[in-house]
């Protein structure tokens, strides 16, 4: 989808993702082109009404923010699990304004409906999954103890996940910095999960 947008289009979606985060629903297309500095008509063209706009804006913001995350949580047989985990904190921690701001969208869009198809959904089982193929593989090769696979992948997914979104979606200052953070994360979680030998 990505590949096909116009310019005009592109600019009318992040517009629309502005709008979106400033007003909400009450979003208006008149408030998108003043935004855009395009006219009702041109998104009526483009775009054929506000829900379509909005969709789009939606798709278009989540498939980017999902190859991020596809780069960010991405793993070989022989990946290092403290440097993974590392790597997928702040492959996170270091996504692009606009990325929040679609997960921002999100969790607004999660309180406005119970619709299960929410962004959110989708990225936190996107994420849950790849980490379960990796610890399925650190089970195996002896790394981490043989248990439940989804009960550790929640795990990981809450403490790396969500202590970023109080950063930088809720603007939560913890007080550290983020190596001191994600040290202590992984020493928790390692020392937990770890094989002791």
């Amino acid at each position: 989808m990505a590949e096909n947008i116009d310019e005009t289009s592109l600019k009318i979606m992040k517009a629309t993702l502005v709008v979106l985060q400033r007003e909400g629903s009450k979003a208006t297309t008149k408030k998108i082109a003043a935004e855009s500095g395009f006219n009702e008509l041109t998104i009526f063209r483009k775009f054929k009404n506000k829900n379509n706009l909005i969709n789009a804006t939606k798709e278009y913001y989540l498939k980017l923010l999902m190859d991020k995350l596809e780069d960010a949580f991405d793993y070989g047989e022989d990946e290092d699990m403290d440097e993974f985990l590392r790597i997928t904190f702040f492959g996170i921690l270091n996504l692009e304004e606009s990325d929040f701001d679609i997960l921002r969208l999100a969790m607004e869009e999660v309180r406005e409906s119970s619709d299960n198809k929410s962004i959110m959904l989708e990225v936190a089982l996107f994420i849950i999954e790849k980490l379960e193929g990796f610890f399925k593989i650190q089970i195996e090769k002896g790394i981490v103890k043989d248990m439940d696979i989804r009960s550790i992948a929640v795990m990981c997914y809450n403490s790396i996940f969500q202590s970023v979104l109080l950063w930088k979606i809720y603007s939560i200052d913890v007080g550290f910095d983020t190596n001191h953070y994600v040290d202590n994360l992984l020493n928790m979680l390692l020392e937990g999960i770890g094989v002791q030998k």
